[in-house]
């Protein structure tokens, strides 16, 4: 077992915290602070304890200095403040001399938010380089390092990993009920388990699915991964999204032979046409044509898929029925979710696509548990740890 945060000793320490406040920002306004929320149980429990907080975060993606106008954390340290009850002060920068001596006047109890530790990418890839340097002087801030992001836990940064080499380590309350979750309700799931799996690309998917069909009882396939595997058994799906890497063809075809009992595919679609944005049409799945365009599911596979999910035991959904966006195409990972949230299965919901969708229906407390990982969980769930949880120390 790693260590966890109470247990250590952090009263009148600084403590560094590795947070995930990669949030959606449109126009400095916060779409979606869950991810903040999140971590709130371990900032409060280190504001109560009278240590000295200093938050580490990454923030979009910065490859070039023109990035970093619309890639910093301020927003989010100022929404911050409004959920805490301590003094929050920004950092402009993730390394420099006012910072240093800004956390040595910190009071006990106070928070300090450094700049975007991806700022530190520009011109040499430092932080997703996991350069030591970075990693030793971001360490020398403090005395003891927290990870709490569990969705950036699969990524070796300095920010995640290095500084994990040079300071007592331990894990936040997040990263701590994510594991549990993770592993009570899908490395070990009661049975009946069933997977509801979607998303645009079966490549990224391949991995997960190999990893999680020996584990399951049913795997209920939809998106532009079904149209694949549909596509490997000879149906026609026109211009649909899907895969024509040869090698992971090769290997969709020998799951589904292998696993062919608990595999259940698409019945029905919902398309439209690729020379006519109006045409909408429901169609069985062996009369798509050549100009069609899968873009969701049809009632008589929800139906189909609704009788494995009531008498489930475990449900872990990942990615989504098809383009739940555009309204005419939203019925199927609708109705799909609701019909999982009605289930008397505890409910898991993992990958950024899936937990984006149940927040977009406004069905999230009516699942067991959301993942924060999005990439995080699948690997996690994969390999059965992550990175920079692995380097934690043992407690």
């Amino acid at each position: 077992m790693k260590k966890r945060i109470q247990d250590m000793d952090v009263k009148g320490k600084k403590v560094l915290l590795r947070c995930d406040f990669n949030v959606p920002v449109k126009e400095g306004m916060i779409l979606d602070d869950s991810k903040i929320v999140a971590a709130l149980n371990t900032i409060d429990y280190l504001v109560k304890e009278g240590a000295k907080i200093i938050i580490l975060s990454h923030f979009g993606k910065v490859k070039t200095e023109s990035d970093k106008v619309n890639n910093s954390l301020a927003p989010i340290a100022a929404h911050l403040q409004k959920l805490v009850n301590t003094k929050v002060i920004f950092s402009k920068q993730p390394r420099s001399l006012y910072l240093e001596a800004k956390i040595e006047n910190m009071n006990p109890g106070e928070i300090i938010v450094l700049e975007n530790t991806r700022f530190e990418d520009v011109p040499d890839k430092l932080e997703s380089g996991n350069d030591p340097q970075l990693a030793m002087y971001w360490a020398g801030l403090a005395d003891i390092y927290c990870l709490d992001a569990f969705g950036s836990s699969h990524r070796c940064h300095a920010s995640t990993y290095g500084v994990a080499n040079y300071l007592p380590s331990c894990v936040g309350f997040l990263v701590q009920h994510e594991v549990e979750m993770l592993d009570e309700y899908v490395l070990n799931a009661s049975r009946p388990f069933t997977i509801v799996m979607g998303g645009a690309k079966v490549e990224d998917k391949v991995e997960l699915i190999e990893s999680l069909l020996p584990r399951c009882d049913h795997l209920l396939i939809t998106g532009g991964i079904a149209n694949s595997c549909l596509a490997t058994l000879g149906f026609n799906v026109g211009n649909s999204l899907r895969t024509k890497d040869p090698e992971v063809l090769s290997k969709i075809k020998n799951i589904l032979i292998q696993y062919k009992d608990k595999i259940m595919l698409p019945i029905d679609a919902i398309i439209g046409r690729v020379y006519n944005e109006d045409f909408i049409e429901h169609v069985n799945i062996d009369k798509v044509e050549e100009d069609d365009i899968i873009y969701d599911i049809g009632m008589k596979t929800i139906k189909k898929y609704k009788e494995i999910i009531d008498n489930s035991k475990t449900i872990f959904v990942n990615g989504t029925a098809g383009k739940y966006e555009d309204k005419r195409y939203a019925t199927g990972t609708r109705e799909l979710l609701d019909t999982i949230s009605k289930s008397n299965a505890i409910k898991i919901v993992g990958g950024g696509d899936g937990v984006s969708a149940v927040k977009y229906f406004n069905m999230g407390d009516r699942f067991s548990f959301l993942s924060t990982g999005g990439g995080a969980t699948l690997e996690y769930i994969i390999n059965e740890g992550l990175p920079a949880i692995n380097n934690i120390e043992e407690k």
